[in-house]
């Protein structure tokens, strides 16, 4: 059985992978995640799950490429063909929720996988309904701390669940990780869910 490594420090795709019984080690990479001129939204992510992957390959010894495996994703929210990013400030995370507030929004996770042999990639889609919500709900919100690193500026599984009227599609892809389709695909790695021997643990390797 091949090795798992994600290239990803989130703990929330740590939790996810946890869930489903992946035994997988973690590293942490840099690359830039800027938009690219025309590019659109699916093709953003997508990219980005690709370079993410291929930058964790690049991050392995010799010996380890031989038998491991890379494990990347990267989640954008789109409302109206736009992408919305992290917030960078209060400021703008009233002007991202705003967007969002009693509109119905996209969740795109693109996931990509990375071996000696072959690379994959797959995009996940779901959608996400506000209800409406205030300036007074973002502020508090924001003082939370739980808007500040999540794309949309919010969080499904956490606080910002009491924003989301409905949801269709999966749940786990609005969190960060699509995980249906990504135990489908390590299951394309010879990587199997519920492993017996697995704890999940997630050690860094780097």
């Amino acid at each position: 059985m091949a090795n798992l490594v994600l290239a990803s420090t989130s703990p929330r795709r740590k939790e996810l992978l946890q869930q489903i019984g992946v035994s997988f080690t973690q590293l942490s990479i840099d690359i830039n995640e800027d938009v690219a001129s025309a590019e659109k939204p699916e093709e953003y992510v997508l990219r980005l799950a690709k370079e993410k992957a291929a930058a964790g390959f690049e991050c392995l010894s010799t010996a380890e490429r031989a038998n491991h495996v890379v494990l990347a994703a990267d989640t954008t929210v789109v409302c109206n063909g736009k992408i919305l990013a992290k917030p960078e400030s209060l400021n703008h995370s009233k002007e991202i929720l705003n967007q969002l507030s009693g509109q119905e929004h996209l969740v795109m996770s693109a996931i990509g996988l990375h071996s000696r042999d072959k690379t994959q990639q797959e995009i996940v889609i779901t959608k996400v309904k506000f209800r409406v919500i205030s300036d007074a709900e973002i502020e508090a919100y924001w003082l939370t701390g739980e808007p500040q690193d999540k794309a949309g500026s919010y969080g499904i599984q956490g606080l910002g669940a009491v924003f989301v009227e409905s949801i269709e599609g999966s749940y786990s892809n609005v969190v960060g990780l699509p995980l249906c389709e990504t135990a489908q695909r390590l299951n394309q790695f010879n990587i199997a869910s519920w492993q017996e021997t697995s704890t999940a643990n997630a050690e860094s390797i780097l």
